[in-house]
Order: C-alpha cells, then sequence, then structure tokens
C-alpha cells in the first residue's frame, strides 16, 4: 500500500460526506472501465473428495510461494495468502482457495490470468494429492468436520455469527462463489448498476444454480448456496430495497452501511472486537468505541463485511454465482460485463426482471435457489428470460468492443451457460442426475463434473478454459 493510501485511509471522520466522497474515489470514465473476476474453489483430497485440513491447503501455498511471483501473507507464523503484482491468493475460513485477479481492460486479459492461475494450482497441488472443485457448496465433508483457517478476523466473525442465524458457519466453511467487479463513471451511473445488479441476482443464482448437495446428500435446493447466505446474517445479506426508491443515491448505501453491526476495527495491527454488544457503524461515529476514534480506514474494513448481493467497496461487486466449472467461469464475467456497460442492456434488464415491489422481488430471489430456471418471472420463467438476456449481453459485448478481430469477440465466453439457459436444465440438476451408485462412482461424476483439469507432465503451459 503506497504512503499517499495509508495516510490517506489514516483521514479522521469528520461528516456523512466523508463516507459518500469515500465511495466515489476511484470513479473512472467509460474508457478506462476495467474488469476482475474472483474465483473461489473447494480444496479436497483426489482419492476421496473429502475437504482436507488446513496444514494441506499451507503447503500448496508453500509450493506456489517457492515456484515464484508472489510474497507470503503469514499470521501467528503461518501461511495464509499470497501476494502479487496485481492479483492475490487468499483462504476463506474453512480453507477454500480464492483467486482475486487483476483488473484488466478486457475478458481475454482475464482468461489468461485464470489459466494462469489454474495451471499454477493443478501443478503445485497434485503431487500432494489435492484436486480442486468448481461448485458452490462443499458436498461431502460435514461442516463440523472442516478445520478454521487460524485466522483472528475468523474467529471473531464465527463467534458472532452463532448468533445471527443458522447457517454462518456453514457459509463460512462450506461455500465458494463467484464474483466480478465493475467500475463506474459517476453517482448516478453507480446508482443505476448497483440496481440492474440486485435485479439480475436471481437469474445469476438460477442461470449459475451448481450446489444442490451438502453432507453427501440433495438438499431440495439447487443453489443451497443461496439459501446458506440468506440464513446468516439479515442485516448484512441479501438485497437492499433501499436502493430501488426513487431518488436513491449513494447516501442510500451509506445509510444501509452505518446500521450493520460492526465485526472489529484494527489498532497497530491487532483487530479490537466489537461484537459483544450490537454496535454499529453509526454509534461508532457518533460515540467512538473505548477512546478509538473512526477513521477511513475503520470504514473501509466496515465495508469489507458486509455482504449484500452487489456490494459496493468501491468498485461493484456482483456476488450472486455459484463456483463454476473452469470452462464456464469466464461466462459470468461476460454476462455481467454485457449488461452492466451497456445503457440499452440496463434497461431491458428493469423491464424483464422487476416485478415492480419489494415482495415480487423477494419471491423471485428466494424461488431461485430452490427451481433455478423453472422460476416464475412474470408470465414467463427465468428460463425464458436467460434467452433474452443472453441476447441483450452478446448485443452490448458487440457494441462495447474489444478491437480484436470478429473471431476473438469477447461474446464467444457465453457460448457455455447459452446451452444451459436454452435447455432449462442447470448443472446442478445434472449434477443430481449422476449423483447415484458407489462413494467411488459419484466421486467420478462429481470430478467429471466440476473437477479441474490435471497438468499434464512437462505442460508449461497455461490451460485453456475458453
Amino acid at each position: 500500500m503506497t504512503t499517499f493510501v495509508k495516510t490517506h485511509l489514516a483521514q479522521p471522520i469528520s461528516c456523512h460526506d466523508d463516507l459518500v466522497t469515500y465511495l466515489l474515489r476511484n470513479i473512472r470514465p467509460s474508457e478506462q472501465w476495467g474488469i476482475g473476476v474472483e474465483v473461489e474453489k473447494l480444496v479436497v483430497d483426489r482419492p476421496t473428495g473429502t475437504a482436507v485440513n488446513f496444514s494441506r491447503v499451507e503447503e500448496l501455498l508453500q509450493r506456489l510461494e517457492i515456484a515464484g511471483g508472489w510474497i507470503g501473507q503469514r499470521e501467528a507464523g503461518r501461511l495464509i495468502a499470497l501476494i502479487g503484482e496485481s492479483s492475490s491468493v487468499t483462504l476463506e475460513p474453512g480453507g477454500q482457495l480464492e483467486l482475486s485477479g487483476k483488473l484488466c481492460n478486457d475478458l481475454y486479459c482475464c482468461q489468461q490470468d485464470l489459466s494462469r492461475h489454474i495451471h499454477r494450482i493443478v501443478t503445485a497441488g497434485q503431487p500432494l494429492g489435492l484436486t480442486f472443485l468448481g461448485l458452490g457448496v462443499q458436498p461431502i465433508t460435514p461442516m463440523q468436520a472442516i478445520d478454521w483457517l487460524p485466522k483472528p478476523r475468523y474467529a471473531i466473525m464465527r463467534e458472532y455469527m452463532r448468533r445471527t442465524g443458522d447457517r454462518g458457519l456453514h457459509m463460512m466453511k462450506l461455500s465458494a462463489g463467484l464474483q466480478v467487479n465493475l467500475d463506474f463513471c459517476d453517482e448516478a451511473d453507480c446508482i443505476d448498476k448497483l440496481r440492474t445488479g440486485q435485479l439480475l441476482a436471481p437469474l445469476f443464482y438460477a442461470l449459475f444454480a451448481n450446489s444442490p448437495l451438502m453432507n453427501g446428500q440433495p438438499t431440495g435446493f439447487l443453489s443451497t448456496r443461496g439459501d446458506i447466505w440468506a440464513r446468516t446474517d439479515p442485516d448484512r445479506s441479501g438485497l437492499i430495497p433501499g436502493l430501488f426508491r426513487p431518488g436513491a443515491g449513494l447516501s442510500t448505501y451509506v445509510e444501509y452501511a452505518l446500521d450493520v453491526p460492526m465485526y472489529f476495527i484494527q489498532r497497530e495491527g491487532q483487530l479490537v472486537d466489537l461484537t459483544q454488544r450490537r454496535f454499529s457503524f453509526r454509534q461508532f461515529v457518533a460515540e467512538g468505541f473505548e477512546g478509538h476514534r473512526p477513521a477511513l480506514a475503520d470504514w473501509d474494513l466496515h465495508l469489507s463485511t458486509l455482504f449484500p448481493e452487489v456490494r459496493l467497496r468501491p468498485q461493484i461487486e456482483l456476488r450472486s454465482a455459484d463456483s463454476l466449472p473452469p470452462h464456464l467461469v469466464m461466462a459470468v464475467a461476460a454476462l455481467a460485463k454485457g449488461l452492466l456497460y451497456d445503457a440499452e442492456a440496463r434497461y431491458q434488464i428493469g423491464r424483464l426482471l422487476d416485478p415492480g415491489d419489494d415482495p415480487g422481488r423477494m419471491e423471485l430471489y428466494r424461488n431461485s435457489w430452490r427451481l433455478g430456471l423453472r422460476t416464475p418471472c412474470g408470465k414467463h420463467t427465468l428460463r425464458e428470460v436467460a434467452c433474452e438476456v443472453l441476447i441483450l449481453a452478446r448485443e452490448g459485448l458487440l457494441r462495447q468492443g474489444t478491437g480484436r478481430s470478429s473471431s476473438e469477440d469477447e461474446a464467444n465466453f457465453l457460448d457455455g451457460i447459452e446451452e444451459v439457459a436454452h435447455s432449462g436444465v442447470t448443472l446442478a440438476e445434472r449434477l443430481l442426475q449422476v449423483w447415484k451408485g458407489s462413494p467411488e462412482q459419484r466421486l467420478a461424476a462429481l470430478l467429471a463434473h466440476c473437477g479441474y483439469p490435471e497438468a499434464v507432465s512437462g505442460d508449461a503451459e497455461p490451460l485453456a478454459i475458453i
């Protein structure tokens, strides 16, 4: 972190406008808009498909660190993350491995970054007996049998989440998702994209539903991950209804964030636990806490502990897609870019996916986890809407252009998921169809469905994923 950024984050918060201004600090003109992809995957034992303990994940990180290109980040002497020049590899509380890819100018850059990452992890993981699953929820290992990542942040969060819902620990240890990060040029553009992202949440859950199992059994959901998030913490997950109100602006997001209870602040490299009572950021601004006064660094940290379907931090983050097999990851990014970076497509999303009131939006949202593309949406289903939305995304990507030849058009990244939309059969339903037979047969079906490709001996090239 540069000295400038450190100094900026150390700035005390003096008024509400400071919080709004902070959200505007990275606005960019449209010609400079980028796209980033964050990909979580489950790390499992190759012979059994079960979650591995933290020591084996740490050994994987050590091999990646030795291979070069990363700086290891350690807490209490344990390696918990790898930081690169423009990307990072981090761990979720249950050892899920996440690539936070670099912010790219186009989808081909994102694809190359992801391909390099996949090649590195499968090459390092193979000798350790590890493989990786692009799946939204750990399908076999019970939550209680999975190690906790030894990180103070997660220790505070897990104790708090025991009190806020019945699935918070499942979210932390079992779930894996895909996130797409997008830019905006001004406040109005930001709010339009936040609204559109929320309207898209049911469609993303349905189209990318890929978590029908838990504890080795069907759960009754196609996106169990969606149900888990809904039962985690109602204060900080789900939709933000205020963003749909006429006149909503960045102050609306700030007001939402101000009322979310805080987890912690950081002082002198240590976390200060604020979870012993319900203590919102609004209270922190008004009262302070045990002599500590709020600074922008506290606001930045607090924003990272909010988990709505569309988050502002300060880039726009779409968070609704389940983790997917590697060949479909870029379809999520292509759909997001084609729709959110095109004004006409955003307008049409409102026409197709907005029931017009909060109860209607919530019904569509909740039904998408269980019914997938069969979810009713007005007079249609989400399958029919998905087919139309994919056309909008293709047109949006074509209008945006990449400067490449027509044979390398970014719309090609939508090809794989288009077949899912037209068939109406989600990845989750396809996995359920083959989830039968002996444990060995089920494992083979699981690896065929969402396992990351194994490295070929002597292969020095990144794996293709389109």
